[in-house]
């Protein structure tokens, strides 16, 4: 049983790790962003430490603008930018990687302050630790996913993207089960729920997963641009020469006809079962945590369906994209959210 001395470091630490995962959120918005504008290869050097200070003067601007000309992105795509618009989509991608580095100092510095005050649970440390050096392996794939642009196809490997956001899910997605832990402690500690709901919970966040994994193909190969209407693409619900290609699997990683209409598929079961999920839980709810729980897991993947057709017939404006993706991580938040209230909070009852 844990005393009322450490229940107060638990939430001072769950604190500050919710703003952690708060500022985490804004960077895989910003993320959205960078890509949608095509921001992300303006930045064609990494410099880790001293990459901070953009350039400052007209001239600074002028030299970071002609190293940019070398490269072939300029050359393919760009060819004839001015310094204003180079300005624009440099700022992106500056502020992306700026806001990195600020993350990994708004969570270094507390978690070492919390370790020298004596004030992390025993048990806690090696989640904490995991975290960081998570955090730290996300700015080398991040730089990884760019070096794959800066080449004569100057186009972002829909791997590595799809990579990266999926790191930086993950690791959003690991913080906000220890922020549960620390503010809804298990009622027995050790043991897990382990009702058909707690475990089904679990097999949605991995769909959920997955979901958001297949919008990082959608988004490396700009498959939403291939199909701008719904509930068909095109004239027919099955596209025309769907993997058709050579051999047919590589067609779903690869081919925009199949990686869209995948991304549908999956959003359709997706919407299915949580809808079936979150009717199961609200009914057979123990307590208004539980009810709160199916309620949000429930709109969330509501607003999530809306902004997603949106993005298809509107033609991918920025603004809704970004949302789109916003709303993928929402809806990965209310689903883990439920998920620890059934596997969590369930246990002292099953």
């Amino acid at each position: 049983m844990a005393t009322p001395g450490q229940i107060h470091y638990d939430r001072q630490i769950a604190a500050w790790l919710l703003l952690c995962a708060a500022v985490i959120f804004g960077m895989i918005l910003l993320g959205g962003l960078t890509r949608l504008t095509n921001s992300g290869l303006s930045m064609v050097e990494w410099r880790p430490l001293v990459g901070i200070i953009p350039p400052l003067s007209e001239q600074a601007w002028v030299e970071t603008f002609e190293k940019y000309k070398q490269f072939p992105e300029y050359q393919k795509i760009n060819r004839g930018m001015d310094l204003a618009g180079f300005k624009s989509i440099f700022m992106y991608e500056y502020l992306h990687r700026v806001l990195g580095r600020l993350i990994g100092l708004l969570f270094l510095l507390p978690m070492l302050y919390f370790t020298f005050k004596g004030r992390v649970r025993p048990g806690l440390m090696p989640k904490l630790v995991l975290l960081f050096f998570l955090g730290g392996c996300q700015g080398l794939l991040g730089w990884y996913m760019v070096k794959s642009g800066l080449v004569n196809n100057p186009h972002v490997s829909q791997y590595r993207l799809t990579a990266h956001l999926g790191l930086a899910v993950a690791i959003y997605a690991y913080m906000l089960w220890v922020i549960f832990d620390l503010l809804f402690p298990a009622r027995e500690p050790g043991r897990s729920g382990s009702s058909t709901l707690a475990k089904g919970s679990l097999a949605l966040i991995g769909l959920v997963y997955l979901m958001i994994l297949s919008g990082g193909l959608v988004a490396g190969t700009h498959a939403g641009y291939a199909y701008s209407t719904w509930p068909l693409m095109g004239t027919s619900f099955i596209p025309p020469g769907l993997y058709s290609g050579s051999p047919a699997w590589l067609d779903a990683f690869e081919d925009i006809t199949a990686i869209q209409f995948n991304h549908r598929m999956f959003a359709y079961l997706l919407f299915v079962l949580i809808n079936v999920f979150a009717v199961r839980v609200f009914y057979k709810a123990r307590n208004a945590r539980e009810r709160w729980g199916a309620v949000l897991v429930g709109l969330a993947v509501w607003l999530q369906v809306t902004l997603g057709i949106s993005t298809l017939l509107l033609h991918v404006p920025v603004a809704i994209a970004a949302a789109h993706q916003g709303g993928a991580v929402a809806l990965l938040s209310a689903t883990l959210f439920v998920s620890h209230v059934l596997v969590r909070q369930r246990v002292a009852q099953e």
